[in-house]
């Protein structure tokens, strides 16, 4: 069973930047496509971004193209979310998922994962 932890979140001004870590163990990260997820309160969970096994494919949610950028280092068995120029609407609670899949895909749907991990909060504020 894979597990999955978040850290890196904090409370930063619009415009700053923030890199989340999804550190893994309990099974090898290479069988699993990862994503990342949040949901702010009243919201539905939404998918931002996931990167495929082999990391070449990487999918991103229309509203976090250009600003968010996801990788993998499997040496480390982490997948990291690198967020600049954070906006308000980005406040959230996030969380990473591992997804059993093929080698170059994954989705944004979360209803394709079924390990996640505990969430890291993100607070943009002035």
């Amino acid at each position: 069973q894979l597990r999955l932890v978040e850290s890196g979140g904090g409370s930063v001004q619009p415009g700053g930047s923030l890199t989340l870590a999804c550190t893994t163990s309990g099974a090898p990260m290479e069988y699993y496509a990862i994503g990342w997820f949040r949901q702010a309160p009243g919201k539905e969970r939404e998918g931002v971004a996931c990167i495929s096994r082999s990391g070449t494919v990487a999918n991103y949610r229309n509203s976090v193209k250009g600003r968010f950028a996801i990788s993998r280092d499997s040496a480390q068995s982490t997948v990291y979310l690198q967020i600049d120029n954070l906006e308000a609407d980005d406040t959230a609670p996030y969380y990473c998922a591992g997804q059993y899949a093929g080698l170059r895909a994954c989705t944004l749907s979360p209803l394709g994962y079924n390990s996640w991990g505990q969430g890291t909060q993100v607070t943009v504020s002035s």
